[in-house]
């Protein structure tokens, strides 16, 4: 089979086409991640007018804090539950959407709607559902016996955050599993029903090992996202509380940077946020990636 392959003419015209790519990504990725590991070696006054040197001591000092050594187990609980509980229940919706004929678009627009809520708008709503004075599922969970104040039990505020979350990312992992279901091919799962095999069974031995490379692209982005994104979900629910319950590295990164006004720390704070990001998801494509069947 032969393949077509496009000819420029001019040779100054591909490297035309990549600059505004290129300008985008240096100026809003690039140009801010270069300062922020120059700041992350430097200490500054608040105030803005001195700014001193200091090698390493930020990052020693990061070490030696115990908050937040406490702050980077929340983000490691919280990035896996987000992680799990959003995947398990979009791919749950997407097998009870994919066996619909005539309704099946119907569930979809409806299950694609939370995700254009903006991530603070998300925090806020289950902030009000959940608020112990006015919202109705603590009144719900009252006649079940179930005490529940976000506001002064840590355990409470992170389940809070937790379930916005994943929430807000269900609809995105939604739409890729419905389209890894409707490319599986359905030859495969009538041989298997002819060969009695029942449904439980046709779905964890074909199909889901076919949505594989789905799930292993959705397992990267939700990490990311939970890492990453997750700030406006925080922000507008518990504000990091309480008692720093809530306070993870992302929104450590915010706290003290904008609200404490220690810049150095708070850069610090990033450049290990990334370095970690790009750690988890180097070991994801070493090893997990192999388990992915293509």
């Amino acid at each position: 089979m032969q393949t077509k392959r496009t000819i420029f003419q001019n040779k100054l015209l591909p490297y035309l086409l990549l600059v505004p790519q290129l300008a985008v990504t240096t100026v809003f990725f690039l140009w801010p991640a270069g300062q922020a590991v120059k700041s992350s070696f430097e200490r500054e006054d608040p105030f803005g007018f001195r700014t001193t040197f200091i090698w390493f001591d930020n990052y020693l000092q990061l070490f030696e804090d115990p908050e937040y050594l406490n702050s980077l187990g929340r983000t490691a609980i919280f990035a896996v539950s987000v992680t799990l509980l959003s995947m398990s229940l979009a791919l749950l919706f997407a097998v009870a959407v994919n066996r619909l004929l005539r309704s099946g678009r119907v569930y979809t627009t409806l299950l694609l709607w939370p995700y254009a809520v903006a991530p603070v708008v998300a925090g806020v709503l289950w902030w009000f559902m959940f608020n112990p004075t006015i919202g109705i599922l603590p009144y719900l969970l009252a006649r079940l016996g179930i005490s529940w104040n976000h506001r002064v039990d840590g355990a409470d505020a992170m389940i809070l955050i937790i379930l916005a979350a994943s929430w807000k990312q269900i609809s995105y992992n939604f739409l890729f599993f419905v389209a890894g279901l409707q490319s599986v091919p359905q030859s495969l799962v009538e041989a298997a029903a002819i060969d009695g095999a029942g449904p439980f069974k046709r779905f964890w031995t074909i199909v889901f090992p076919l949505l594989s490379p789905t799930t292993f692209f959705l397992m990267i982005i939700n990490i990311n996202y939970a890492m990453f994104e997750t700030f406006g979900t925080i922000d507008g629910s518990t504000g990091g509380g309480p008692a720093g319950a809530t306070n993870t590295l992302v929104y450590k990164v915010y706290a003290d940077g904008f609200l404490g006004l220690n810049i150095g720390s708070s850069a610090a704070q990033s450049v290990i946020l990334m370095l970690i990001v790009i750690a988890l998801t180097a070991v994801q494509f070493r090893w997990v990636e192999r388990r992915v069947q293509y």
